[in-house]
């Protein structure tokens, strides 16, 4: 099966790069990056194909944005032919946000309005391409949530609406209150991570036919570092198709392990370095054979199918 290079999220023409760079670690290095340095990367990630972006207002303790806009401000390049995502209603407890006593969600559509003006601001656009709700808000109002989105779309300041960590009720609850598609649920996934296999993320998402945006698709590093039996079963499993493959990269067959479901999942890479960004990348010219595919999540379970 060939692997698609992009996704389309809507008939509006909206459409994603297979593989999206995630921005969170942007500030992780101490010192803030530079805005000619945010835009160098933006030109490296583009290179390698990645024209789509992550964020999230909290990324950075609420600094990620801001960081980025400043590079998006001086880059060279067209906007329209980078996608930008992002993510609303987590509310951290932090010096930025004096006001949040406790952590909590807020999915009201006075803070979804507030929000994208904000990430807007920070960003230096006019619009952002896909907005997530981050997290499911046990008191979300589905009309209230529902007639924020629609507001910040009807706008022109938002031209895509998802989610992310819902569960497949949530999302029908959601959707029922809105004239649009939800376009996406981002989830945690990776050859460490399975359960969207089995709790129906995945079914869920290949009924509607949304593409599903996967999150931590390294299993945060662990994949590298874990001394688990698990990981150490999945490095094994990894390292034993990439030398059937002739890729002696096992992040490259993890992405690749992704990439296999017909869900067309689309993982959010976090690093930042180009070297290891191309690495990965050649996941997109890796089809894993069906055994090779099963082999793997047999490693992860450790056991086989029934």
């Amino acid at each position: 099966m060939s692997i698609e290079k992009r996704i389309p999220l809507n008939s509006d023409g909206l459409s994603l790069s297979r593989l999206v760079l995630g921005a969170w670690r942007l500030l992780d290095q101490g010192a803030k990056p530079s805005a000619a340095g945010v835009a160098r990367l933006i030109d490296e990630a583009i290179a390698l194909g990645l024209t789509s972006f992550d964020h999230a207002d909290i990324y950075g303790n609420y600094g990620v944005e801001a960081a980025f806009g400043a590079g998006l401000a001086g880059w060279s390049g067209k906007r329209q032919s980078i996608e930008l995502i992002t993510k609303c209603d987590i509310m951290l407890t932090s010096d930025q946000r004096p006001e949040n006593r406790v952590k909590h969600y807020d999915t009201s559509a006075a803070h979804i309005k507030a929000s994208v003006d904000r990430s807007l601001q920070n960003l230096k656009t006019d619009y952002i391409d896909v907005l997530l709700l981050h997290r499911p808000d046990p008191l979300m109002d589905a009309d209230d949530t529902a007639a924020g989105l629609q507001a910040v779309v009807e706008a022109g300041k938002v031209r895509a609406v998802g989610v992310s960590n819902f569960t497949p009720p949530q999302i029908d609850l959601l959707a029922s209150r809105l004239p649009f598609a939800v376009v996406t649920n981002q989830i945690e996934m990776s050859v460490t991570a399975t359960a969207p296999l089995t709790d129906g993320s995945l079914d869920h998402a290949q009924r509607l036919r949304y593409a599903p945006m996967i999150w931590s698709p390294l299993g945060g590093g662990s994949l590298f570092t874990g001394t688990g039996e698990q990981e150490q079963r999945v490095r094994a499993a990894l390292q034993a198709v990439g030398a059937e493959l002739g890729v002696d990269d096992i992040a490259a067959i993890a992405i690749a392990w992704l990439l296999r479901h017909p869900a067309r999942l689309v993982p959010v890479l976090g690093s930042l370095k180009p070297e290891r960004l191309a690495k990965m990348v050649a996941a997109l010219d890796i089809t894993l054979e069906r055994q090779q595919w099963f082999a793997i999540l047999k490693a992860s379970t450790g056991r086989d199918v029934a």
